[in-house]
């Protein structure tokens, strides 16, 4: 016969803990279920609920999806919960448990079998726009349903944070951490840990390693797609992503300018050195739509099917132009308020081609290289 403590543990059950994305029960959060002396009108209700850390971020979300479930139970007239937190015992089980039984820390998307689409957005220069397209290909690919992660990689000019309106640092427990989730994606960006102001002064091998840690120490948990957000040029860190992430393609972003477009094929033609694809080029900023209808080219036309030609004709691949992005006011202002400009305004031209783009990766399929193929070489 079940019994309504039981009741009560199954709807726990349907409680998702809302940075490592699965059921608390799943992840021994649930320490105790105590149900009081049955009345007529139905039984009181104590949880006990350890968190992953003192001071969890988002402890009142817990508390609230605790007692919506367990007081939706028939004959639960009322719901406590208590609130503890976990032993480094605990944690430490728990970080086993998240990393597949081992507790050492790897990066799960250069491993053979992982089916993450793994994007690195690359521009020539600054100011095209390139940490605006990736924050808005992230929330477009969320809101199809897919579960994506950000991570900055522009380690000296990082703005994926404020465009995405992410305003905490990952939690930890002990050395892994867990991403704040905004808009459905998961982010981390050296911003997070840098005081407002303060400058990174950093050289190759801490770069680096803050990547490696980006990758390694971070709960992704299952990603069907990872973008990051490059610096421009062609750096240490797009060396290091390369490395680190040897399966990983580059999408190019550039404007329609001539002297851009120039600077953007270099950024794209690393890929013949670091042996990663080329995705495709995203022009971005491409006219500026007038009162009357007319288009203004305020930088000019025809950088991005340049960039695209020329990256095809050096590659020896077809790599196509995704999308000609529009100058739109609306883009700048919904980055700066932390939202993009896909869910606030998801009817305008520059929403409706952001859009676009982020299906066409959805739908690509992940590339063989690094992957396991299954087969074995015949002993003759």
């Amino acid at each position: 016969m079940t019994t309504l403590a039981d009741q009560v543990r199954a709807a726990l059950a349907t409680v998702i803990d809302p940075e490592i994305r699965r059921p608390i029960t799943d992840l021994d959060m649930v320490r105790s279920v105590d149900v009081g002396t049955p009345a007529d009108d139905g039984a009181h209700v104590r949880v006990g609920i350890d968190l992953t850390v003192a001071g969890c971020p988002l402890q009142s979300t817990i508390v609230r999806d605790v007692t919506a479930a367990v007081t939706a139970v028939d004959g639960v007239t009322g719901v406590d919960v208590d609130l503890g937190v976990m032993t480094p015992e605990q944690r430490g089980r728990l970080r086993s448990r998240l990393r597949g039984g081992n507790g050492d820390p790897v990066i799960p998307f250069s491993q053979p079998g992982s089916l993450t689409k793994v994007y690195a957005i690359a521009s020539g220069k600054g100011g095209v726009g390139k940490s605006s397209v990736t924050a808005n290909l992230a929330v477009a690919l969320a809101a199809e349903g897919l579960n994506v992660g950000v991570v900055d990689a522009d380690i000296y000019g990082f703005s994926i944070p404020r465009m995405l309106g992410v305003d905490r640092q990952p939690t930890k427990v002990d050395s892994m951490l867990l991403p704040p989730i905004e808009h459905g994606v998961k982010v981390v960006s050296i911003g997070m840990f840098v005081p407002a102001g303060q400058p990174v002064v950093w050289r190759g091998p801490m770069l680096h390693r803050a990547l490696e840690q980006f990758l390694a120490d971070v709960y992704w948990g299952d990603l069907d797609v990872l973008l990051l957000d490059l610096p421009p040029g062609t750096g240490d860190i797009a060396i290091s992503v390369a490395q680190l992430l040897p399966g990983s393609e580059i999408v190019v972003v550039t404007t329609p300018q001539a002297a851009a477009a120039e600077v953007a094929e270099r950024a794209g033609s690393i890929a013949q050195q670091t042996h990663q694809g080329v995705v495709g080029v995203v022009e971005n900023m491409s006219w500026l739509e007038q009162a009357d209808g007319t288009r203004l080219e305020v930088f000019g036309s025809g950088g991005g099917a340049r960039v695209a030609g020329s990256l095809g004709a050096s590659l020896g691949t077809d790599v196509p132009l995704l999308g000609r992005v529009p100058l739109d006011p609306a883009v700048r202002e919904a980055g700066d308020d932390g939202t993009p400009v896909v869910l606030t305004a998801p009817g305008s031209p520059a929403a409706r081609v952001l859009r676009d783009v982020a299906r066409s990766l959805a739908g690509r399929k992940r590339g063989l290289a690094g992957m396991r193929l299954g087969v074995s070489p015949v002993q003759r």
